[in-house]
């Protein structure tokens, strides 16, 4: 697998050494607060299970809290400089540096250096390239035209990266061999750059302690990382010659001889692959992933656009399992359905990603608001465009197609569908967990259902013609489509229902529903947070200010009930703190949503303390401190990182933690050969 993946030459050499922070003026720093953090809490690792579904999740909903967020609260970008940290401020550092590269490098972790899933060298669209022989040569040639697309000198590809093209569920993050942080290249100050940063060949994960079952929060969670970078990273064109980022004003930009597709080079190539794997993602799960909920066995999903569940259910089981054929570059031998349930959290989890990358490959004639980028990424080169008939307004005449835009519509239409008849209750108004694939079960879970509106929210935007990714809590006017408004009904149905039957004498949300016993009265900062996040959708997606009110309301209960000063946390159950990756995850996406659409306004009749700017972005910083980075190297559930937040390599520093926080480099981490910078879940207590 060395042939398409080269080492890297020397102009990327210089820029690598520059985002690494390995220039020879650099300041030896540390944290700022760093005795502070050696006081209260004791956060100690609960689990070294990689679990899919959740990192990829809580890393999604770290990116759109890190860079974007911090720019719209009016940081400029431009002056965020890793080798200082806490600066500009403590968040500002937190938001853009942290919370932002730890996301993209867990996805890059998973989808192109672990081996976590099947090979893309095997992935459905790959294999009908008529662009080489053997399934190497295929791959391999394709990679170069993707880097052509973008302006990425060939030989400037990484060597031995593992693309997948779909993900297993679970592993082992541990490195099964030594790390080779060998010196590939160096600087006149003792910093260098490792040999694993542009070969990943020692950075597999060990294929047997990988849970090899596909389900689709896992795939799906994956598939939403790599559309949200796709999309930043294919939002524009660049020039070639200086490589500079272009807006775009039309779709044949890119005819021009000295503009390419992407941002930039770099980022351009990253985000060709990504839409590469989400391309044989699509296709893989319409083909293969779906169960004919009259026969039970696998099937290939039809025309999304003619799909009408009430003739019978085409669904996305649980869980499917694959036995491997024991080849170098892996594919599935055999799938066989593992768990045939229909699972909420699947669906919604797969809903939202689909959404994303509806945004991107949209190419309907009656959408005015297309992105022209996104227009010549899928105008046949280097990816298929659509066929005319499935982008008119008739879904009478669509045709089966294997292009991005059809493929994935496809799936995002079972999806929506399913959700609506397998899971949505209408007579009640809540989304129920389960679906035994002939009849709704009765309990609705709060975090699930409040994560269902937000999926809801974003497929809304998407098939209404709106911008998704990081802009997708603009304004503006859609197409107002039959889909559209039946998920705004929904939407509000579940917040009414919320409002109606969840909230408690304290303040707070039930865990869930059950129809027949009631309210679940459990309290948990998972209930919370969901509740928070589905009201605060409800309010974007409807305008109507009650949610809004609502939302605040269990913002401030949860800040005032559940957080210890002390401890600087939340518990997440009576008298515990015990954080998975979905809490982390949708925690920093509610501190995103207080900072954005909760916190008060001079127009707000009542202005609680826990709701100003300044108090929402000290918990976010606590947060991280605490719960994420952890108050000692083997405590906090980042397990590692890489350098891209500060821990440069050094020659004359064996530390294996250069930038003085509390977070190892990679080989440094928990381990004999050191661990993959991931989320593994924690316990916090009382030191």
């Amino acid at each position: 697998m060395n042939k398409p993946w080269k080492v890297l030459s020397a102009s990327v050499l210089a820029s690598s050494l520059l985002l690494a922070g390995c220039v020879s003026d650099k300041e030896e720093v540390s944290k700022s607060d760093g005795e502070k953090k050696t006081a209260a809490s004791k956060v100690k690792v609960s689990d070294y299970t990689f679990d899919t579904a959740g990192n990829m999740f809580a890393y999604a909903e770290f990116e759109l809290s890190g860079e974007p967020l911090a720019e719209s609260l009016g940081l400029d970008l431009d002056i965020l400089d890793i080798n200082k940290l806490d600066q500009p401020t403590k968040f500002d550092y937190t938001a853009g540096v942290e919370s932002y590269e730890y996301s993209e490098e867990a996805m890059y972790e998973v989808v192109e250096k672990s081996g976590m899933g099947l090979h893309l060298i095997n992935g459905p669209a790959v294999e009908t390239l008529q662009n080489g022989k053997t399934p190497d040569e295929k791959l391999g040639n394709r990679f170069y035209e993707l880097a052509d697309a973008v302006g990425y000198p060939q030989d400037e590809i990484f060597r031995n990266m593992y693309p997948t093209f779909i993900e297993y569920s679970a592993g082992d993050p541990h490195y099964k061999n030594e790390v080779d942080t060998s010196e590939y290249a160096s600087n006149d100050d003792g910093s260098y750059v490792p040999m694993y940063q542009v070969n990943f060949e020692s950075l597999r994960w060990d294929r047997e302690k990988m849970e090899k079952t596909l389900v689709p929060s896992a795939y799906g969670a994956t598939f939403l990382k790599q559309a949200l970078w796709a999309g930043d990273f294919m939002g524009g064109f660049h020039t070639i010659d200086a490589d500079e980022e272009l807006a775009g004003e039309t779709s044949k930009d890119d005819d021009d001889q000295n503009v390419a597709l992407g941002v930039s080079s770099a980022d351009g190539f990253q985000g060709a692959v990504l839409t590469e794997e989400i391309w044989n993602k699509v296709n893989y799960v319409s083909n293969e992933l779906f169960v004919d909920g009259t026969t039970g066995k696998l099937t290939a999903a039809g025309l999304g656009s003619q799909y009408d569940p009430a003739k019978g259910f085409v669904y996305l089981p649980h869980s499917v399992e694959v036995t491997e054929d024991g080849k170098q570059a892996p594919n599935a031998k055999s799938l066989s359905i593992k768990d045939s349930n229909s699972v909420l959290e699947d669906q919604w989890m797969m809903l939202w990603p689909s959404s994303e990358f509806y945004g991107m490959t949209d190419q309907r004639e009656s959408n005015p608001n297309k992105t022209p980028s996104f227009q010549a990424l899928f105008d046949g080169a280097p990816y298929p465009s659509a066929p005319k008939e499935n982008t008119d307004d008739s879904p009478e005449n669509d045709v089966n197609g294997t292009d991005p835009f059809t493929a994935n519509q496809n799936v995002m239409l079972h999806v929506f569908k399913n959700i609506d008849a397998m899971h949505f209750n209408d007579d009640k108004g809540m989304f129920v967990t389960e679906n035994d694939g002939k009849e709704q079960g009765t309990y609705m879970d709060t975090f699930q259902a409040g994560y269902t509106m937000e999926s809801m929210r974003i497929f809304k935007r998407a098939i209404d013609g709106l911008p998704v990714g990081y802009a997708s809590g603009e304004s503006a006017e859609g197409l107002k489509t039959p889909e559209g408004k039946r998920a705004l009904e929904m939407i509000r149905k579940q917040a009414d229902f919320m409002l109606d039957n969840l909230v408690m004498d304290s303040g707070l949300v039930a865990k869930g529903f059950d129809i027949e016993k009631g309210a679940d009265d459990d309290v948990t900062l998972d209930a919370q947070l969901g509740a928070i996040r589905g009201l605060t959708a409800a309010y974007l997606a409807t305008d109507d200010v009650k949610y809004r009110e609502a939302a605040r309301s269990i913002y401030e209960a949860m800040d005032s009930k559940l957080w210890d000063d002390e401890l600087k946390a939340y518990e997440t159950s009576e008298g515990k703190m015990e954080y998975t990756p979905y809490t982390a995850g949708a925690l920093s996406a509610t501190y995103r949503v207080a900072l954005q659409n909760l916190s008060n306004r001079e127009s707000d009749s009542e202005t609680p303390e826990s709701l100003e700017i300044d108090g929402i972005t000290a918990r976010y910083s606590d947060f991280y401190d605490t719960v994420i980075d952890g108050p000692s190297l083997k405590e906090g559930m980042q397990a590692s990182e890489f350098w891209d937040t500060g821990d440069y390599y050094d020659s004359k520093d064996s530390s294996g933690n250069t930038d003085g926080d509390n977070v190892p480099q990679v080989q440094a981490g928990h381990g004999k050969n050191g661990i993959a910078p991931v989320l593994l879940p924690v316990t916090v207590e009382k030191r």
